[in-house]
């Protein structure tokens, strides 16, 4: 193999030290654990694990703050919380969603008794494609279930004409949107309702966790009993909900986490720009979302490998992981091609043609806040270099 030579780039000494392991898509943000055993101590001395604690309580309202959200429901995870916007909107027959997400999308929806109906996606956002919304729907329709990708914005005006044109409800999955502004506000807060994950891949996470913001407190006061058993008070059970309460614990994680997710963004917003910066002369690799200006969280780093770089998407992809780089395929496959869809008729891959392929060529490099620059040049270099190395 022969040795390559690139351009110098500077490195910031204050950023994080190299890694020594394999460098993984995403990593947590770890504050010094002196910090948490405070909130710790507290949950010792209250003897409160769950139920709504004073913790839960805290976060619930500083969440509200800082995202500008009306009314939010803190849950477990985000799965369930998808489940329980379902029911909290008393949804029926056929859902339309998009193919090109995580599976529990599709999933929530099964769950749910409902049938996911797959449209295709828009090209360049990776969004679905409200042109194709409108002929998906059928009398069995009541709702639409868009995924805001990568945390790019859905087109929310289209999708909601569309909605309010038929009498659909919109529920979006705003899993990736943590801090992302749209129109001068949270873009969690569109649709009936929006449903957040605070996994701990997530730009902001409470370990697990997740939760459904809504417009008004009669729809929270329904989605708080649906995730607590359907209790009212302590002798009446109203409706069959279920379990989706989040614990003091992971109530005082998200509170700690509160406290640098402005500088974390911060540093991802680095990242970002120095990806964009160095991969800009690689041919065939085709940053995505660039230079938006509806305040992205940067929770991911997606390219399209195409012609003409020197590798498949699978072959970069490969190579990467053999020297430790683990990018992810996000999202490969597209859920339509999963067996325990494939055979809907939406699901034909003639349906979602733009989705089938850009899950063939899409790949998310690492990306978080202790990412350090040289690790980050690395990533590049092995980039370059796969471009014009003989093996």
């Amino acid at each position: 193999m022969n040795a390559v030579t690139f351009p110098k780039t500077i490195v910031n000494s204050s950023a994080s030290s190299v890694d020594e392991g394999p460098l993984y898509v995403t990593r947590p943000d770890m504050p010094p654990l002196e910090e948490f055993l405070p909130y710790l101590e507290r949950i010792w001395q209250s003897k409160t694990l769950t139920n709504g604690g004073t913790l839960h309580q805290e976060l619930e309202k500083e969440l509200s703050a800082y995202l500008g959200a009306p009314y939010l429901s803190l849950f477990n995870n985000g799965t369930i919380a998808l489940v329980t916007a379902l029911k909290a909107l008393r949804i029926s027959g056929e859902v339309i969603t998009t193919p090109f997400s995580f599976v529990a999308t599709a999933h929530s929806i099964v769950w749910s008794d409902l049938t996911p109906v797959f449209v295709d996606i828009d090209p360049d956002t990776f969004n679905i494609d409200p042109d194709k919304i409108e002929e998906a729907i059928t009398p069995n329709t009541s709702a639409i279930m868009p995924v805001h990708c990568y945390g790019n914005p859905c087109a929310v005006k289209a999708i909601e004409e569309v909605a309010g044109k038929h009498g659909l409800r919109v529920i979006y999955d705003a899993a990736h949107t943590f801090g992302v502004r749209h129109d001068g506000r949270s873009l969690a807060c569109n649709g009936d309702l929006s449903v957040l994950s605070f996994h701990a891949t997530k730009v902001f996470t409470t370990f697990e966790g997740g939760a459904i913001i809504s417009r008004d407190a009669v729809m929270k006061q329904r989605i708080d009993r649906l995730k607590n058993f359907g209790i009212a008070d302590e002798v009446t059970v109203e409706m069959v909900g279920l379990n989706g309460k989040m614990s003091e614990i992971h109530a005082a994680f998200g509170l700690l986490q509160l406290q640098r997710i402005d500088e974390n963004l911060r540093r991802r917003q680095e990242i970002d720009r120095h990806y964009r910066e160095l991969l800009a002369e690689v041919k065939g690799i085709r940053c995505s979302f660039g230079g938006s200006k509806q305040g992205p969280n940067f929770g991911y780093f997606p390219v399209v490998v195409e012609t003409p770089y020197r590798l498949s998407r699978d072959e970069l992809y490969a190579k990467l992981r053999e020297h430790g780089v683990i990018a992810r395929r996000y999202f490969y496959p597209v859920i339509s091609n999963m067996s325990m869809y494939r055979a809907l008729p939406s699901a034909r891959p003639g349906n979602l043609p733009v989705a089938n392929e850009i899950a063939e060529k899409i790949l998310c490099l690492p990306i978080y806040p202790a990412l350090a620059e040289r690790d980050q040049l690395r990533i590049v270099e092995l980039i370059r270099g796969f471009a014009t190395w003989r093996y």
